[in-house]
C-alpha cells in the first residue's frame, strides 16, 4: 500500500500520572494511522506498558507505574514515535458476508434516494471497495472503516434508533462500520452480517484490528 506524503504536527502530553498521549493534528491521515498501528504492535510486549489504545490520529499508552520523571516519560514517547516511522504494521484481508436491504437493511432505500442512486447501485458500490480499519471504538470490536465512495456519504439519523441489531452494517458520513452488539445507534443501516465481530470467549475477542483490510461480500449476489 502506498503512503501519502503528509506533514502533521504532533502533540505529546500526559493524562493523569500514568497515561501518555500522542495526537496528530487534523486532517485524518492514513500514513499517520499506519504509523500508530505499527507503534501499538511494537509496544504491546513492552514490560513498562499496561495497555495501548490506538485511536483516530492518536494513541493512548497506559503505563504500569507512575514514571519517575514526567519530562523523561514524554521524551520516551517522542523517541518511540520517531522509531515508529520504520514499523510495518501487520495487516490481514477479512471478507464479511452481508445481506443487504429488506429487514436486514431498513435504511437502504431511503439512503439510495438521498444520494441519487438505486438500492442495487448502492450495494454494488459499497461492496466493490476494500476498506481499512482505522480504529476500534464505540463498542467492543466496532470497526471504523475508511474507503467509502464519496457518492455513498450520508449523515447519521437526526434521531438515533433505540436498538440496532448486532451485525448491522451502516454508513455515517464518509465511514462505514459494523455493530458487533445490539445497541442504540444513529448510523444508516443498509445490511447485516452473521459474522461475529466480538466474542469474549475467543482467545482474541475482536475479529478485526486496526490496519486490517475488509471487503463486504453480498449474500445471494445482491439484495436480500
Amino acid at each position: 500500500m502506498l503512503r501519502e506524503k503528509v506533514v502533521s504536527e504532533m502533540r505529546y502530553f500526559m493524562l493523569g500520572e500514568k497515561t501518555l498521549v500522542l495526537e496528530s493534528s487534523p486532517p485524518i491521515s492514513l500514513s499517520v494511522q499506519q504509523r500508530i498501528w505499527g507503534l501499538a504492535q511494537k509496544l504491546i510486549d513492552e514490560p513498562s506498558i499496561a495497555d495501548i489504545v490506538p485511536g483516530m490520529n492518536n494513541i493512548t499508552i497506559h503505563l504500569q507505574a507512575i514514571p519517575a520523571s514526567r519530562s523523561q516519560a514524554l521524551d520516551c514517547l517522542r523517541r518511540w514515535w520517531q522509531e515508529a516511522e520504520s514499523f510495518q504494521p501487520l495487516s490481514r484481508q477479512v471478507d464479511i458476508p452481508v445481506c443487504y436491504g429488506g429487514a436486514a437493511g431498513p435504511d437502504l432505500d431511503a439512503l439510495a434516494e438521498q444520494v441519487g442512486l438505486t438500492p442495487k447501485q448502492v450495494v454494488e458500490q459499497h461492496s466493490a471497495q476494500t476498506y481499512t480499519v482505522f480504529f476500534i471504538g464505540f463498542q467492543p470490536g466496532f470497526p471504523y472503516l475508511f474507503g467509502l465512495p464519496p457518492t455513498l456519504a450520508c449523515p447519521r439519523h437526526k434521531v438515533p434508533r433505540s436498538a440496532v441489531p448486532a451485525g448491522s452494517v451502516g454508513i455515517a458520513g464518509n465511514q462505514t462500520g459494523i455493530y458487533p452488539l445490539s445497541s442504540p445507534g444513529g448510523w444508516q443501516i443498509i445490511g447485516q452480517t452473521s459474522t461475529q465481530l466480538f466474542n469474549e470467549q475467543r482467545e482474541h475477542p475482536f475479529l478485526l484490528r486496526p490496519g486490517d483490510s475488509v471487503r463486504f461480500i453480498p449474500d445471494k449476489e445482491g439484495l436480500c
